[in-house]
């Protein structure tokens, strides 16, 4: 096989986490219309989100763990039939706590099944180019609040909530299936070149050492950290939009650019971190995006909204990828999929407080503010603990 199809693998994977997570995500999309025919509260429909993201944690680090034992394509595969399934019968439920088994626990089971397994597949596949190549498959996620977003948002306002959902899910399946079927392992280095290749990338750790060590907590609680501090104010940007005067679909555009920014900011920073190092571009992104947080408090005018919406999303769209680089250059390719597996399953815990936090606030408070505040917090608090990785990860393991 030419080493040309890693390219194949970077779209196959970019469409994945497009499909997937954009469905995933487009739950902010249907907090309105949902709550306006349904009068189930804001709170109780954003905590299928909270559910998401919990049960995307666990299921990161099992589909990871499957992932290096048996390959991609099974675990992907299973993935795109199962989140077509989750969507179709979300689409039909007449009572919330139905709803949140079907969209949180299904979705964000199917949704993990791609992210990690991807990722590590993609490492795999590049020794040179690696933060571009993993900044592109992940890009998915940029260009995901530019198509299913919209998408989403015209099918509502065309029909109702319960046949965009419906659509989504069958367009799901239309979509991974054929994709899946693209994905492949690397080819095997010959028996000479190969153990060469695994001396020099394999740390010598086993998954518990690896689970147990500083890195493993660094790396954690930074990507913990950040999620915890972004994912409410994107999951609730829409909403907040509104809330300050924006029309409906203008709203919807400022997810959008936000997006289309992120897509811009997995390539900037792909490069900046092949270039200068993958822990100062991290360092720089997390600090900016914790500044740009705080200052959606000050603004009310969509011009305003569209400048830090491009700001924001390329920052935690360009930070989201480094942390696969960073597992990588800590632990080799042998465990990765189990340890980005785990790494990710903090990250969704972290994302998950977001979307709840800030419907609570929402429902208590009738106002986002503190939910910005928090947020703002949170994001300082994830530099301080990225200061903490180590420069040369690789070489401080072969040492110890």
């Amino acid at each position: 096989m030419s080493l040309s199809y890693r390219w194949v693998i970077v779209a196959a994977g970019a469409l994945m986490t497009c499909v997937a997570l954009g469905a995933m995500f487009s739950l902010a999309i249907f907090l309105e219309p949902m709550a306006l025919d349904t009068d189930w509260s804001r709170a109780g429909i954003s905590s299928a989100m909270t559910l998401n993201f919990l049960v995307m944690g666990l299921g990161g680090f099992a589909w990871g763990a499957i992932y290096d034992r048996y390959g991609a394509r099974i675990v992907v595969m299973t993935g795109a039939v199962l989140l077509g399934l989750a969507l179709v019968l979300a689409s039909r439920t007449g009572s919330l706590l139905i709803f949140q088994i079907t969209y949180g626990v299904l979705v964000g089971l199917a949704a993990s099944a791609f992210f990690a397994p991807m990722i590590a597949l993609t490492t795999a596949w590049f020794d040179k180019n690696r933060s571009l190549a993993v900044s592109l498959v992940s890009a998915g996620m940029g260009v995901a609040p530019m198509t299913i977003s919209p998408f989403a948002r015209w099918l509502i306002s065309a029909y109702d909530w319960r046949t965009a959902m419906l659509v989504i899910g069958i367009a799901a399946w239309a979509l991974l299936a054929p994709a899946a079927l693209l994905v492949r392992q690397p080819p095997k280095p010959a028996a000479d070149d190969a153990v060469s290749d695994v001396a020099a990338d394999d740390t010598g750790m086993s998954v518990p050492q690896a689970l147990r060590s500083p890195q493993f907590i660094v790396l954690a609680l930074t990507f913990f950290a950040c999620c915890a501090a972004h994912s409410g104010p994107i999951f609730h940007m829409v909403s907040y939009a509104m809330l300050c005067g924006i029309a409906p679909m203008a709203a919807v555009s400022i997810y959008s650019i936000e997006g289309l920014a992120g897509l811009g900011g997995r390539l900037l920073y792909g490069v900046l971190a092949d270039r200068v190092g993958v822990k100062p571009v991290l360092i720089t992104g997390l600090a900016i995006q914790s500044v740009v947080i705080a200052a959606y408090l000050a603004v009310s005018e969509l011009g305003q909204f569209y400048t830090l919406a491009i700001i924001f999303g390329a920052t935690y769209g360009g930070v989201m990828p480094l942390y696969a680089v960073l597992a990588r250059e800590y632990f080799g390719q042998r465990i990765l999929g189990t340890v980005f597996g785990a790494v990710t399953m903090l990250s969704s815990i972290g994302m998950a407080f977001g979307p709840l936090a800030g419907g609570m606030v929402f429902d208590a408070y009738a106002s986002y503010s503190w939910l910005f505040i928090g947020s703002a917090l949170v994001g300082l608090g994830a530099v301080a603990v990225a200061i903490a990785f180590p420069r040369l990860p690789r070489r401080q393991l072969q040492l110890a």
